[in-house]
Parts: C-alpha cells; structure tokens; sequence
C-alpha cells in the first residue's frame, strides 16, 4: 500500500513524483480504501487500459467513495468493456489526417505534434486510449521527419505539442524541440497541451517557466481541468506562476456523466480557474471513444448546462460548448 504523502521540509521532485505513480489497480484501491468486490471488473479493465494515478491527484480523492468524482475519471470500470456500435479506436479519425509519423493535421494553419507517448494520469475516457503510440512514437529522429513536414507547409504557423503529455519530457529534450521548431520561419505559436499543471503541479518549475519565456515563440499552455476538487494549493501556486511569466493559460474540459454535468460545478470550475490565472476555453461533448460510453451524457443537457452557465457567469468564463467531428475543418459549435 501507498499511503499518501507527508508535508517534508523539501517537496519531492516532479521526476520522483512521476515514477512515484499508481500503475496497478490494488494498490489504488488499498490506498484509497475502496472496496475490494470491485477490483475484479477494475483489473479487467485495467487490462484494456492502464491504470495511471499520481500521488497528487490520489490526494484529493476522498477516501473510501466510489462516487468521488475525481476518482472517476482515474478508476477502470466493467462498463469499459463493451461499446455502442459507434463508439470506435480512433473517434476523430486521426489516422485519415497523419501524413507523417508523429504528425496530426487536420486545421487550417495549426499542426499537432506528437510529443511524448505517455501522460502521468490516465484518464478513462481519453479519446487517444487506443492511440497506435507505437507507430508515432516520440523521439529525436522521428521528430526530424514531422519538423521537416511542418518546415515544408508553410501555411502552418502554429504548433501544438500534445500526445500523451508533453511535459513528461525532461526539460532538455522539451528545450530542444522547442529550439527546433523555432528554426521554422513560418511558426509565430507553440502551444502545450497539457494535464501536469493539474495532477503533477511540481512539474511546473522556474527552469520550464524560463525555457518557455525565452522562446521566440508566442507561448500557450493549455491545461486540461474537469472540477472544482481538482484545484488545490499546489496547483494553484503552479498556475499563478505559469500566468506571472506572461504565459497565456487557457483550460480545456469535458462534460462526463456523474462527473461534472451539475450547472454549479462547472460554474465553480470556471470562477477557480480565472481565480487561479486560466481562461476558460471549451467545453468538449465527450468523443465517442470505444470504452467510455458511460461517460456521455445527451446534447440536449449538455446545452441546458451551458444556458445556466451563461445565466450565472460573466460571458468571459463561459467556455465555448462545441464537439469535434471527424474530418470537419474545424470544431463544431453545439449552438
């Protein structure tokens, strides 16, 4: 069993803490104190899709609740196990727009650079969870392929750093992709997106604030936040720094069934994160992933929740309601 983590006169490192991480089902349980009629279906799930906690997340989930929402989005159900028909691998049709390893273009003037094959959490309703990371697999000389792609289209001035989870790169090698992709004359953005400021906020240190401050580049770091409970202190102390240095900060989330779809929890994840430095950016309709159908909820609540939204909040902190849609130009706007 892990138990959770003691205050220390030094906090561990974001390296200590990222090998630190839950990768097996009864140790999540035992260390949370979740019943254990349900590791069974959890190991089944498992099997399907690897358990990934850190212990900084694992700290904000109450113990003992199956309900937790935090601990939702983090535990392999038995409801992974089958899907809709049209729940499917690759629900965005990534494959279609993959012209080189590593390499995601499907918008006018913005590419996706596969970063690193890994996040430090795995989400359950991830829509890359089937991701064929082994044939884009990150790396120097597969990234000089994809950098060469993006040198050759120069209709491209932006790149987003994505994967798996960027920041899980040392700051080395994240200093010298970055370097690299500077070389391209053509590129005004880089764009990180990330979960590390939420779940590894240590990961968030003067030495990566600089490296991106010293860039050429326009810097956005746009960090991935579900609710309210996932903001604690650390966080908080992670964000305030990222918006200090100038960093543009905005916050992707997604609805999920008995997550977060309640009107005043997302009001008050949208308050928390201003409060923190993070605009609020979209709110995703879940993508119809083959394992995570539970999570979905209807387009008609989703648009219900959003018009409460609009009714409580200033129009700043209501984050634009759309859904992605396979082989469109662009996201689709709900309404």
């Amino acid at each position: 069993m892990i138990p959770r983590t003691q205050q220390a006169a030094y906090p561990p490192s974001w390296q200590d803490e990222l090998k630190s991480i839950i990768t097996c089902p009864k140790v999540l349980f035992e260390a949370l104190e979740l019943p254990l009629s349900a590791l069974p279906s959890a190991q089944q799930a498992h099997a399907l899709f690897k358990v990934r906690v850190t212990l900084p997340y694992l700290n904000r989930i109450k113990k003992g609740d199956l309900n937790d929402p935090l601990l939702k989005q983090v535990l392999p159900l038995e409801a992974e196990q089958s899907s809709p028909e049209h729940y499917s691998d690759d629900p965005l049709a990534e494959s279609h727009h993959n012209p080189v390893k590593g390499v995601i273009h499907k918008y006018h003037g913005r590419v996706l650079l596969i970063a690193a094959s890994q996040c430090a959490i795995n989400c359950r309703y991830c829509f890359r969870r089937n991701f064929d990371y082994q044939a884009n697999s990150p790396s120097r000389a597969q990234w000089q392929e994809s950098l060469a792609y993006i040198h050759q289209t120069p209709s491209i001035n932006e790149v987003i750093l994505s994967g798996g989870d960027p920041l899980v790169l040392s700051d080395s090698t994240l200093s010298w992709l970055i370097a690299q992709i500077e070389q391209i004359p053509h590129i005004t953005r880089v764009r990180i997106h990330t979960r590390l400021p939420i779940v590894l906020p240590h990961r968030i240190t003067p030495a990566l604030i600089t490296l991106m401050q010293r860039s050429r580049l326009n810097a956005i770091m746009v960090i991935h936040c579900n609710h309210p409970n996932e903001i604690d202190n650390d966080v908080v102390q992670a964000l305030t720094a990222i918006k200090h240095a100038g960093i543009t900060l905005l916050n992707q989330a997604v609805l999920l069934a008995n997550i977060n779809n309640n009107a005043q929890t997302l009001i008050a994840l949208s308050e928390q994160l201003f409060n923190a430095g993070v605009l609020p950016y979209y709110l995703h309709l879940m993508d119809t992933v083959k394992g995570a159908a539970h999570f979905s909820i209807p387009e008609s609540e989703a648009i219900a929740l959003h018009q409460q939204m609009q009714a409580n909040l200033p129009g700043f902190l209501v984050p634009k309601l759309v859904r992605e849609i396979p082989h469109r130009a662009h996201k689709t706007l709900i309404f």
